[in-house]
């Protein structure tokens, strides 16, 4: 019998602090008002966090030029303004879009730690 095989753990990392561990890093890069933070991963994944503070927009992309996937709140309604990219754009997302800032921190924390979404997550493909 051949040895037991480990299965791949992808790692991820703040585009431009490689050092940090990637939770208590985007909630520092939040506080100190960075409100658009990319993570890439070993394997080539990118997820975006756009927050405004209170909404967040969590989008995970498979590699360059995916439409990719995002999570959303399917009971929301409105939208909201505040979510400003690293570029100084400033959007405006539909609510049914986003997810309160807290949950987007547990599913980035999930998704950082498992490489999947949680199975309570909702989310839907944008390919």
């Amino acid at each position: 019998m051949g040895e037991p095989v480990e299965p791949v753990t992808e790692s991820w990392v703040i585009d431009g602090d490689s050092a940090a561990p990637v939770p208590a890093a985007l909630r520092a890069r939040v506080g100190r008002g960075a409100l658009e933070t990319w993570l890439t991963s070993s394997s080539g994944r990118s997820l975006a966090f756009v927050t405004n503070t209170e909404r967040a927009m969590v989008m995970l992309l498979d590699g360059e030029g995916d439409p990719g996937e995002h999570a959303v709140d399917p009971g929301a309604e409105g939208s909201s303004d505040g979510f400003v990219l690293s570029n100084g754009q400033r959007d405006t997302y539909p609510d049914r879009d986003t997810v309160p800032v807290e949950e987007a921190f547990r599913l980035v924390e999930h998704l950082v730690r498992t490489g999947s979404w949680p199975a309570d997550a909702r989310w839907i493909a944008d390919r």
